[in-house]
């Protein structure tokens, strides 16, 4: 029950994206994960196909309640948030064209945007422990940046090209890392 009432209250705050509120109330909150757990499992849900804030609720309720856990938090994420949009989207559908509702929707987007870059920024610290290395780390974030953003590479190529090397490379530090005998 508690896994379900945390994912809907964690999902009616987080209109524009819940990456913020997920690790703020995961992490600091509740303390069911470190900042280094949640950086990882959120790596993850990243890039399984599918919105990556399910696939994260999956993993935890999976990982902590089983198949139980996995649904529940599921549907906690999922039901309120969906009554609040069929209503919005009612209201809005009567307004969507008058200039301040768009320019409501354009102001929501740099929040959203915002929201999502300070958590990262708050993440940043976690990486230190990463096996990969900082700098590694830091390398990766600015290729993957630079061919979605700015060379505008499909997200596919970025995630098969990148996301390979990368695997290949944490994979090559984390056998080191046993082999030397200091765990990861």
């Amino acid at each position: 029950m508690d896994l379900f009432v945390s994912f809907t209250v964690l999902a009616l705050q987080g209109f524009g994206g819940v990456l913020a509120v997920v690790q703020r109330e995961l992490v600091e909150k509740k303390r069911w994960m470190t900042q280094s757990q949640f950086v990882e499992d959120w790596a993850v849900a990243q890039i399984m196909p599918g919105p990556n804030v399910v696939n994260f609720c999956l993993i935890i309720g999976g990982r902590h309640f089983g198949l139980g856990g996995a649904l529940a938090s599921m549907a906690g994420l999922l039901i309120a948030p969906l009554a609040v949009v069929l209503v919005l989207a009612s209201v809005f559908g009567g307004v969507s064209d008058a200039a301040w509702a768009q320019g409501a929707l354009r102001g929501m987007g740099a929040v959203a945007a915002g929201l999502i870059a300070a958590t990262g920024i708050k993440l940043i610290g976690a990486l230190k422990k990463n096996p990969m290395g900082m700098a590694v780390c830091v390398l990766v974030m600015a290729a993957t940046f630079v061919g979605v953003s700015l060379l505008r590479w499909p997200l596919l190529w970025v995630l098969l090209g990148i996301g390979s090397l990368s695997c290949a490379w944490a994979y090559a530090q984390l056998s080191r890392l046993a082999a030397s005998g200091t765990g990861s």
